[in-house]
């Protein structure tokens, strides 16, 4: 059984594997239509449309692509968030977003001040909370001591 879609078979040429028919070409009856012809500039008082390829209008990036000031700087939100649970890394962190923040210009400044302050409070309320109970812990030796020898 034969595929309807081929085209017939020759049975007197030699060469199976040539797909030009085995008659002399012809070239098509019907011609190349010309482009039409449009004026190279519009009517007066209407704006010619942007040429593809052409940068968007009003900042926008091609290709729905985000802008560096459109983008939260990621040191600066860890920092905030470490803050409340370790304040050494939320100060190392806020520093390094404050830095990369100056450089690329991303958003984020705030969460990373606010990561600096409340690491910084966070050490300083530390650094008090160990020296009272260190204070209440010696006193607590000397009473002690006291209450032993009677």
């Amino acid at each position: 059984m034969s595929d309807p879609t081929q085209p017939p078979v020759d049975p007197t040429r030699n060469d199976p594997t040539s797909s030009q028919p085995a008659g002399p070409s012809v070239p098509p009856a019907y011609g190349t239509p010309a482009a039409p012809a449009y004026p190279s500039s519009p009517a007066p008082g209407i704006q010619a449309a942007p040429a593809y390829g052409q940068p968007a209008a009003y900042g926008q990036n091609p290709y729905g692509q985000q802008n560096a000031q459109d983008k939260y700087n990621v040191l600066a939100i860890i920092s905030l968030v470490s803050a409340f649970f370790v304040s050494l890394v939320a100060v190392i962190t806020g520093h390094m977003a404050m830095s990369q923040i100056k450089k690329t210009g991303e958003k984020g400044y705030g969460l990373a001040l606010w990561g600096l302050i409340l690491g910084y409070l966070g050490i300083v309320s530390g650094i008090i909370f160990v020296g009272i109970f260190i204070a209440i812990l010696v006193s607590g030796a000397a009473t002690s001591s006291s209450f032993n020898s009677l």
